[in-house]
């Protein structure tokens, strides 16, 4: 869809303005999913008609022209409000733009829209938001997913065919997982985190939501790349996205290894079902499943949340309403005052709970026992992981044990929602690129998808296993879109 839009554009059969204005339409009949934090208006046709005066001048414009796209709201862009859906930033407008998004626009793209998101990316069901929760397409009483969930949900209804999403521990796969389209977690260093608002630098990445493997392929082939602002980027040639999206693969002889941890009990009869759809579908495609089994894989969750809140809270200390944040308070009350009234009003439960944990975690006396000891469990994960690799090309697993759930079902019981991260925090502890493609549908006719991993670097052999199947599977719409 990518590449058919940016075509028409180049040769003039659409203009950009027609495209943008078309995509700010379809968001603004949304409204009522509230997916936006904030719709560009006036910024994306003013973007779409610097576009058409360039085609119209003989420039040569770039390979996604006149795309729309919608990003997260707690990655930068210049002049636009990016809140990362908290109190703390709801009027803060950076001056610079995140470098995944200016290689977007370079590349002719047009940005219409910041998406909701669970505040400071912390949450796996968009409802965490100081702007109120996100809805999902499918059904407007359950969840879209999160912490990426407006950004899911944009793609599945149809206003965007792209959309920017950040993945910590599964923040990009799990509402992929639940809204029914393909959500990318490339490997860490693949893309930039610069102009990120970063939660916990580690383990999070930006990823990419579409509805097309080969899509995918295109947005990552413009924003993939050594940055010399970020000096966790890998110095990878992005052109291999290219070719993949030119790539009609074949999956004869595929080695593919089905997580035994994962993929049995835990997991609800439709996503078990649709993993054994998938799982038919490659036999089919010429693929050779066996089973592996990954034995620290239960243990992920712990230390993913052990590892995500100690750097959680030390991201977020600088948010104090002294030089970060809005300030609440009187400077005659003292710095200590007001840095704890501008904390607390602006920062919603779940962040701080997250820092609360983050906090007792490395602190003197149980650093050694908690933190310490994640780190470990981390290292065996990587490890094991590893070792599988050396026997399978890719690893499968469901996305998330559930499809959406309803609005306000776990928002009582954190640990619930936490859990619901087993699979797909795996990639994240250890940097390995992974992906959610729809399965079919499962409870209560609702979407779901399963998980896909592979080795470090090896983003486009997951990119061909998904255009494989997408031919076999077909493509998830929304009943009322």
């Amino acid at each position: 869809m990518l590449a058919a839009i940016a075509e028409d554009v180049r040769a003039g059969r659409m203009s950009a303005e027609e495209v943008t204005t078309q995509a700010l339409e379809r968001a603004e009949a949304q409204a009522n999913l509230n997916l936006f934090i904030t719709i560009a208006h006036q910024a994306a046709l003013g973007r779409a008609r610097e576009l058409d005066a360039r085609r119209r001048a003989g420039l040569e414009l770039g390979p996604l022209a006149g795309v729309p796209v919608v990003v997260k709201d707690n990655i930068c862009t210049a002049g636009l409000r990016t809140t990362a859906a908290s109190a703390s930033l709801a009027e803060f407008v950076p001056p610079y733009s995140a470098t995944v998004v200016r290689r977007l626009e370079q590349a002719g793209a047009v940005v219409i829209a910041k998406s909701n998101l669970d505040e400071f990316g912390m949450g796996s069901s968009n409802e965490r938001s100081y702007f109120g929760p996100a809805k999902n397409p499918w059904n407007p009483s359950r969840v879209p997913g999160g912490s990426s969930g407006g950004s899911a949900a944009a793609v599945a209804a149809g206003v965007v065919p792209l959309a920017l999403g950040t993945d910590t521990g599964g923040s990009v796969r799990q509402p992929a997982s639940f809204c029914g389209v393909l959500g990318f977690k490339p490997t860490y260093g693949r893309l930039s985190r610069y102009g990120v608002i970063a939660f916990a630098s580690s383990l999070e990445q930006v990823g990419v939501l579409a509805q097309s493997s080969q899509d995918v392929a295109l947005a990552m082939a413009v924003m993939a790349g050594a940055d010399p602002l970020d000096a966790t980027t890998l110095a990878q040639d992005p052109s291999e996205f290219n070719a993949q999206a030119e790539a009609k693969p074949s999956l004869a002889g595929l080695r593919v290894g089905v997580v035994t941890e994962l993929s049995t009990a835990g997991n609800s009869p439709g996503v078990l079902a649709a993993l054994a759809r998938v799982k038919t579908r490659l036999s089919e495609l010429g693929a050779e499943l066996g089973e592996v089994s990954l034995p620290s894989a239960p243990y992920g969750i712990a230390a993913y949340y052990l590892v995500a809140t100690a750097e959680a809270g030390s991201n977020l200390a600088r948010f104090d309403g002294m030089l970060y944040s809005a300030r609440v308070g009187e400077n005659a009350l003292g710095q200590a005052a007001v840095m704890q009234r501008s904390r607390g009003a602006g920062f919603g439960a779940e962040v701080r709970r997250r820092i609360l944990m983050g906090t007792y975690a490395l602190s003197a006396g149980y650093y050694d026992a908690y933190y310490g000891k994640a780190l470990k469990v981390r290292r065996l994960i990587a490890d094991e992981l590893n070792q599988a690799f050396t026997r399978f090309d890719v690893l499968l697993t469901p996305t998330s044990p559930t499809p959406a759930y309803p609005l306000g079902a776990k928002l009582i019981d954190p640990l619930a929602m936490y859990l619901d991260d087993l699979n797909t925090v795996l990639a994240n502890l250890a940097g390995l690129p992974a992906l959610s493609l729809p399965a079919g549908l499962a409870e209560d006719g609702l979407p779901c998808g399963v998980q896909l991993l592979a080795p470090a670097l090896k983003d486009t052999r997951l990119l061909a296993v998904a255009r494989g199947l997408e031919r076999a599977m077909g493509a998830l719409t929304p009943p009322h879109r």
